[in-house]
């Protein structure tokens, strides 16, 4: 019994592994101010890069810059969660009947 129990958690966390591994690879965006601040996560929710419009770099334009880059990097990590969320569910396939 016991050894069955393990072995599906042995799958499970190699499944999971290679579903990170997979999300590694996997690259969502989020936008703020009609493309003026663009931000890249990877699945796995780490920031990969922030683009922001040379408009935006004026001092007078500071408030507004962090009002979007809050925005852009809050959707960018939604998107990420739900595909984190997917990629995490589908490697256990299953196999903890519906506790995830």
């Amino acid at each position: 019994m016991f050894g069955d129990l393990f072995g599906k958690l042995t799958q499970i966390q190699q499944k999971m592994k290679e579903g990170k591994e997979r999300l590694a690879k996997v690259t969502l965006e989020g936008e703020a101010g009609d493309g003026a601040i663009k931000v890249t996560v990877d699945g796995n929710r780490q920031v990969k890069s922030i683009e922001v419009a040379e408009r935006l770099m004026a001092p007078e334009h500071k408030e507004e810059l962090e009002d979007l880059l809050l925005t852009a990097l809050n959707r960018a990590l939604k998107d990420a969660e739900n595909t984190w969320e997917a990629e995490m569910k589908s490697a256990a396939g299953g196999m903890l009947g519906g506790l995830l």
